[in-house]
């Protein structure tokens, strides 16, 4: 069994953080979300992994590599544009074979991992298996309609949803699949969508299994999703320390400290994670917290929020819910008169207090 795993998307809901970067290597809990993806492949016995890029391909690939450090050996797929889910499988036949494989979007969690859905899988005779989840809103999501616990309708955000079950970002196939992704035709969205597909298998007989998760999943496109993502997975969070820290400083909760790091004369309240060479100097960084490596905050306050690589934050009497991209410079100063002053990119979101 192989797995195909897609990072190729532009991800518009979080510009202007991925005018720059791709959004599958945002980092959850100082973790790139698509490892997450590699790793739960990994751990459920497969070892031949295919990952379609796109735009930021040089950028994955860098990050990614040839797959030695997790024990698998990954292959880089092309799209020369995001035609779709089903796009994705047809471009990958050449690599995929005859193999069934199961296909992950790399920008999803689950965090009790994949290992016992393959395994459901590889030991039935079923030509599909989806999985589908509950949610309150569906119209943002592939929704599949049951009847009898068999699949009869999937249909792609749609206007009004059949069902809350939403098709979360892991599908399993055999090779049938290539049957269906050859055959149908680009949706309104100029897309070839894998809700068609699967409902192509769904109406010439093919076995399509539904299987509904009662684990938590999210799809990290938004960044309210990035944020609580971010949540679940520092409250599992196991404290190390491998940084310093000074005698005026307190920490409290579960935290883990980078190589590196330093803590002087600051406050920090887990569960948060600080990465290598960062440094936190009379400042405090609250629960959920996600400080990526080369950072340095002085005489500020966060919480809740994500910082991404070599950025700065002085001065800044409070930051809540936030995400901060790379090499980022946040500071306040006290001239008269006072004044925002901003260079914001494309579909930013601030709010000022």
């Amino acid at each position: 069994m192989k797995a195909l795993i897609l990072s190729g998307g532009e991800g518009t809901r979080l510009r202007p953080i991925t005018h720059t970067s791709a959004k599958q290597l945002i980092p959850v809990a100082n973790k790139p979300i698509l490892f997450y993806a590699i790793e739960a492949v990994k751990d459920a016995g497969i070892s031949d992994i295919g990952i379609i890029v796109g735009e930021t391909k040089d950028e994955v690939k860098k990050a990614v590599g040839n797959g030695d450090r997790w024990g698998v050996r990954i292959e880089y797929i092309e799209q020369e544009a995001p035609l779709g889910l089903a796009h994705a499988v047809k471009i990958a036949q050449t690599f995929l074979g005859d193999d069934s494989f199961v296909m992950f979007l790399g920008d999803n969690l689950i965090k009790d991992g994949i290992s016992s859905l393959v395994e459901e899988f590889r030991n039935g005779k079923a030509n599909a298996q989806i999985l589908l989840s509950e949610v309150k809103n569906p119209e943002l999501f592939g929704v599949a309609k049951l009847e009898n616990g068999k699949v009869v309708q999937l249909i792609e955000k749609p206007k009004n949803p059949p069902s809350n079950y939403a098709l979360v970002g892991v599908y399993m196939f055999d090779a049938n699949i290539f049957e269906a992704v050859n055959s149908i035709k680009p949706s309104w969205r100029n897309e070839l969508e894998i809700t068609d597909a699967i409902q192509y298998l769904v109406e010439r007989g093919y076995d399509v299994k539904p299987h509904i998760i009662d684990g938590w999943w999210k799809d990290t496109g938004k960044l309210e999703d990035l944020l609580e993502a971010n949540r679940i997975i520092l409250e599992d969070l196991e404290s190390r320390c491998e940084g310093t820290v000074d005698e005026e400083s307190c920490l409290t909760g579960r935290i883990s400290l980078a190589k590196g790091a330093r803590i002087i004369s600051s406050n920090i309240r887990g569960p948060a994670i600080i990465g290598e060479n960062t440094v936190i100097e009379n400042s405090y960084v609250g629960p959920f917290t996600s400080i990526y490596y080369g950072v340095l905050i002085k005489n500020s306050e966060i919480q809740h929020s994500i910082v991404l690589e070599n950025s700065t934050i002085s001065d800044v009497p409070r930051i809540e819910e936030s995400l901060v991209g790379k090499g980022v410079e946040i500071s306040k100063d006290d001239l008269k008169p006072r004044a925002y002053r901003l260079m914001l990119g494309d579909n930013s979101k601030i709010s000022l207090m």
